[in-house]
């Protein structure tokens, strides 16, 4: 069982690398198909494993920096239950920027000595929250 001190300093140190992490689920969503910003929510939820949960102000500030920036494009698609429907997806750029984010940031985690280190250092503590 872990204390609450510990519980307050994970819960403190995962707000900040979710957030952080928001452009990344958005990326990797947009790398499967277009979505509209309504759908976003959900879909990053699903994709995490729920462990990402966006509000819907920081999912459209991010979408609106990424399009400034040339990561994102958009369209206006027709939809059959009320006005039209701004649906984003990777321009080339985009899906570039995610390859070298991926592999920088994330494929790391996959490497045998990473793995190993990262190993080591947490056996003892999953043994001790089992018991």
């Amino acid at each position: 069982m872990s204390s609450p001190r510990l519980e307050d300093l994970l819960a403190q140190w995962e707000d900040t690398y979710k957030k952080g992490l928001l452009s990344f689920w958005l990326l990797l969503l947009l790398a499967q198909r277009k979505a509209y910003p309504y759908e976003m929510k959900d879909a990053i939820a699903e994709i995490s494993r729920h462990t990402i949960i966006a509000e819907e102000n920081s999912i459209y500030r991010a979408l609106r920096r990424l399009a400034e920036s040339g990561v994102l494009g958009s369209e206006l698609q027709p939809s059959e239950t009320g006005p039209d429907r701004r649906y984003f997806f990777l321009t080339p750029l985009g899906r570039e920027l995610l390859a070298a984010f991926t592999e920088r940031n994330i494929r790391i985690f996959q490497h045998p000595e990473v793995d190993f280190l990262l190993e080591q250092a947490t056996t003892p503590s999953r043994e001790r929250l089992k018991g």
